[in-house]
């Protein structure tokens, strides 16, 4: 006798195969939603060129306003508005030298973040 519990036809079979796979598939450890929620605000901060240049600068040493201000090509209030931001989000910290403000990096991350952007986007990059 001929069972027909099974599937009808070489297409029923072939889906209820992918759905037992799926089924059977373990998902790898996620990140929590609400961190990458956190890593998604963050991203946002560092999301604008004048930011990633003045990151990049600062990765390499400690710059005033005045230097980061005309290596971007834009005024030194509105570089202290996106050195203010950066700051509020943690990245950096300033250090005042009688009138000037010096920042630094404390956002040890930044520089894997950086180097990922700059195999990308950098020089010879396609």
């Amino acid at each position: 006798m001929l069972d027909m519990s099974g599937p009808s036809d070489i297409i029923d079979c072939m889906k209820q195969t992918l759905t037992a796979k799926k089924k059977s598939r373990k998902l790898p450890t996620l990140t929590d939603l609400g961190a990458l929620g956190r890593a998604a605000e963050c991203l946002k901060t560092l999301a604008h060129p004048h930011r990633l240049r003045m990151v990049q600068m600062l990765l390499r040493g400690r710059y005033g306003v005045g230097e980061l201000a005309e290596a971007c090509g834009i005024p030194s209030h509105m570089a202290s508005e996106h050195l203010r931001l950066m700051q509020r989000s943690g990245f950096m910290t300033s250090e005042k030298e009688g009138r000037k403000a010096y920042y630094q990096i404390v956002e040890l991350h930044l520089a894997s973040i950086m180097a990922c952007i700059e195999a990308r986007f950098g020089k010879g990059a396609s």
